[in-house]
């Protein structure tokens, strides 16, 4: 293993406290930090030390691609590591959003390669499913819900200007499509005056808190009410929330691990300053009901647990050690990515190994044998899916 340096996104959305604090640095930080990147994303590379100097894993990969991914992953996925680990510390709501699938990333990054200038929605020609596990309590909205709770809410409300969206509401799932259209199309002039009269309608409903959050930074921002459409969820420390392409969703606040596909496509929709494309996200979504969003972790050897995920590119593993139990053993494919979020732990896989204190990664090449954890605290094993 070798230790790995991330980098600091400073998102507008970001804490001051939290990724600080996981790494014991002073508080508040110097200005927002939204995210640490934790591997080898062209946008924010991670790095190792050689010779004295940080040299950028995406350097290192490209000179030797074999012996990092090695071969089922190369055959896979080409000379590129396939999964990104993050620390997600979300002060303020992120946007409204969603990310494509491979083929939609795949078309739509060659097209906007094709034309001139302007925005662009596709920076990478890949998916980006991904898994977010709590690390505190966290709140976040997550795909559809059942429309006809969503209808019974905005009917509540007792706002007249909503009916035809309520009429959309009324044709179950098959309705969600153009309800989400009818919002996202409202008439700009119009949009402050709908927000604030939610906002007021809601005052001593369920929402209410939801509502004011949103509407407090975006108040002419109709993604305020696309957001009564969706899940709300709070996860407890350990429990996860899986986001599969096309989902509409926003982590609302809270700290948590994050492994995606190695992307960084986002189709968004509203609720932030960013670019907004309402066709491009209503083309990519997958308008249906996401029944079950928050998945919980499954125990798989003493002291580790996963969170299952329907994707080849990445897997993720946490490993717990404490007094009873020093030491843990896993095995992982392929590359692999650790990151020690409690106490301290020693990881080893066969190399050398490397002392983490909270908040410190390390990374381990294909080559390399089982990794082992020992000391005293928690740590995210970020790898392939493959098997």
């Amino acid at each position: 293993m070798e230790r790995l340096y991330g980098l600091i996104k400073d998102y507008a959305w970001g804490s001051r406290s939290a990724i600080a604090e996981l790494q014991g640095r002073s508080v508040p930080s110097d200005g927002p930090e939204a995210e640490l990147w934790l591997g080898a994303h062209p946008g924010a590379p991670a790095a190792v030390e050689r010779d004295g100097a940080r040299v950028a894993l995406t350097d290192l990969l490209a000179a030797a691609p074999g012996d990092w991914l090695g071969r089922p992953v190369l055959d896979r996925f080409g000379p590129r590591l396939p999964f990104l680990l993050k620390v997600l510390a979300a002060e303020a709501p992120l946007s409204l959003q969603a990310h494509p699938d491979a083929d939609q990333a795949r078309i739509g990054y060659a097209a906007e390669n094709a034309r001139a200038g302007g925005h662009r929605n596709y920076v990478d020609p890949f998916h980006k499913p991904e898994l977010l596990v709590a690390l505190g309590p966290m709140e976040a909205l997550c795909g559809f819900r059942d429309p006809a709770i969503s209808a019974a809410v905005l009917a509540g409300l007792g706002v007249p200007e909503l009916r035809p969206v309520l009429d959309a509401l009324g044709a179950g799932p098959a309705g969600l499509a153009e309800a989400v259209r009818l919002l996202l199309a409202w008439p700009a002039a119009e949009r402050a005056g709908l927000v604030a009269a939610v906002r007021a309608a809601a005052v001593a409903g369920p929402d209410a808190d939801l509502v004011a959050l949103l509407a407090r930074d975006y108040p002419a921002d109709p993604g305020v009410l696309v957001a009564l459409l969706l899940n709300q969820v709070r996860l407890a420390p350990g429990e996860a929330i899986w986001m599969p392409a096309g989902n509409l969703h926003a982590y609302l606040r809270g700290t948590g691990v994050e492994v995606m596909a190695a992307s960084d496509n986002v189709l968004r929709g509203g609720l932030t300053a960013k670019h907004v494309d309402v066709a491009e996200l209503l083309r990519v979504l997958r308008f249906e009901v996401l029944e079950q969003p928050v998945v919980s972790p499954r125990p798989v050897a003493d002291g580790v647990v996963t969170w299952p995920v329907p994707v080849e590119d990445f897997a993720l593993h946490r490993v717990t050690v404490d007094g009873r139990r020093p030491e843990v053993t896993v095995s992982v494919p392929g590359p692999r990515v650790v990151l020690c979020t409690s106490g301290q732990v020693t990881v080893t896989d066969g190399v050398a190994p490397v002392l983490l204190g909270c908040g410190r990664a390390a990374v381990g090449t294909a080559d390399a044998g089982s990794l082992t954890v020992t000391g005293a605290g928690a740590a995210y094993v970020a790898s392939t899916g493959l098997v």
